[in-house]
């Protein structure tokens, strides 16, 4: 049996508003956000008594969504170091395909954002670069070239 597709990648957060701002900059389209009264949800991911709110964004026209998640009960733990290194054990960062990457990198830095290293060219593939987000949420960005 083969995967039929990646759905989502869900991101704890603190402050849901900004993070849901950011990822519309990016070009992201929120798809709905409120919070998760399904009892079931505590049985999937092993914590009892879960108050959280959520939201769910999504790639315009086409496959991929990032779940946002706040949680008001049990409290979120926040990891150490804050702001984790690349080469950090574990989920680092989600890579999205955009049309303009000095656009989108302006825009989000014009909103907070931080570009971690500088763009990039690989080859004659692409230009490649990393940003920083509220809470330290990190996004690759590549824009095809050709």
């Amino acid at each position: 049996m083969a995967i039929q597709r990646m759905d989502n990648v869900l991101i704890v957060v603190d402050d849901l508003e900004a993070v849901i701002a950011f990822f519309v900059e990016l070009g992201m389209e929120l798809e709905g956000k409120g919070p998760l009264e399904w009892r079931g949800a505590e049985r999937v991911i092993g914590l009892d008594d879960v108050r959280q709110d959520i939201a769910m964004l999504r790639v315009p026209n086409g496959p991929g969504r990032v779940e946002l998640a706040k949680f008001h009960r049990p409290k979120a733990i926040t990891p150490e170091p804050k702001e984790a290194p690349a080469n950090t054990l574990g989920l680092r960062r989600v890579m999205f395909a955009v049309d303009d990457i000095e656009d989108v990198v302006a825009r989000l830095c014009a909103q907070g954002a931080e570009l971690v290293g500088e763009i990039v060219q690989f080859e004659n593939v692409c230009r490649l670069c990393y940003v920083r987000g509220p809470e330290g949420i990190v996004v690759g960005l590549a824009k095809q070239l050709g």
